[in-house]
């Protein structure tokens, strides 16, 4: 198994041959501007890292791995317009760079072309992967749909927030790992194993994104710090704060969420100052440990080797102490 930077050279040469110049220009040009911007290519890298685990090669998976990754940026486009986002990876979203109707448009060919990925794999290699492709992509419709719906609740639940950021965004990271296990010819049982380990971290993954949100570094996050805050969103560390903060604390929550006229900045400010004295920050802290620890213990029912295992271990430590 290799390390992370070398499956991310790799597939990042596949995409660089796969982004090239199509017409008409104004659907495809945004279409590689997203895949091009960068970010940490970790879902692909799952697949490839998958597929090898398993026995297999990694030239074997580079398309079910540029299929997922394809299909994470057009979420990307379609959810900063939802969110009327400004930034991606540090740089103009894709609505912000053209316009509203060009993000929709080549968002909708983004997920056609994920799905055309598949054409080259035999058939049950085929069905197997297209099975779990829309599965997986429905639900992550579902998990943004929850995500809209909670924005108007103020009942919203920590196992409802649980269950919306598993379809948003864990299933994708799971769907990306069994992906490389079904082209490697893994055994059901490992396929779905591994399924398992990528949701767990996926809801990690997730939990620390929010964390992140509030107190991450602006340089090196590649999004707006407190934009979760400044948008009213429920995220765990505001779930948390609701459930382990003082009285005051929660009625000074919820007046700043609905108090429109305040600054961002002191919004932000004040609601992160909220977020740790209530001890919601350390919880969310916890909760992504507690979530990483999930994914080994599955680690555990794998037919691979301890290598492997271990090498596995040290990615998902890797995500749990990432700072961006």
């Amino acid at each position: 198994m290799q390390n992370i930077e070398s499956y991310q050279k790799s597939f990042i040469s596949y995409l660089e041959d796969y982004a090239v110049e199509k017409e008409p220009t104004n659907l495809y040009a945004p279409i590689n501007y997203i895949l091009k911007l960068g970010g940490k290519r970790l879902r692909p890298v799952l697949t490839l890292m998958s597929c090898e685990i398993f026995g297999g090669t990694t030239n074997l998976a580079m398309n079910a791995a540029l299929s997922v990754e394809v299909f994470h940026n057009f979420s990307l486009v379609h959810d900063d317009i939802m969110d009327d986002a400004p930034l991606r990876r540090g740089k103009k979203t894709v609505h912000e760079k053209w316009d509203l109707n060009t993000g929709i448009l080549s968002g909708d060919a983004m997920l056609i072309l994920a799905y055309q990925l598949f054409d080259d794999y035999k058939s049950d290699m085929f069905q197997a992967l297209v099975t779990l492709f829309s599965k997986m992509a429905l639900e992550v419709c579902e998990g943004q749909q929850y995500d809209i719906d909670f924005e108007t609740r103020n009942d919203v639940t920590i196992p409802e927030y649980l269950k919306m950021i598993e379809y948003k965004t864990a299933v994708l990271i799971g769907s990306a790992m069994k992906m490389g296990a079904i082209v490697a010819k893994a055994s059901e049982a490992d396929q779905n194993e591994i399924y398992d380990f990528g949701r767990y971290l996926g809801i990690a993954f997730q939990l620390q994104d929010d964390y992140l949100d509030a107190f991450g570094n602006p340089e090196t996050f590649g999004k707006q710090v407190g934009g979760d805050i400044l948008e009213n969103k429920k995220t765990y560390l505001y779930l948390k704060t609701m459930e382990l903060g003082s009285e005051d604390q929660t009625s000074d929550l919820l007046n700043l969420m609905a108090n429109n006229s305040i600054s961002g900045d002191d919004k932000i400010e004040k609601v992160k100052s909220l977020f740790n004295y209530s001890g919601a920050s350390q919880a969310t802290q916890n909760a992504v440990e507690d979530y990483t620890n999930r994914a080994f213990s599955v680690l555990e029912n794998l037919n691979i080797s301890d290598e492997n295992k271990q090498q596995l271990r040290a990615f998902g430590a890797y995500l749990m102490n990432r700072r961006v």
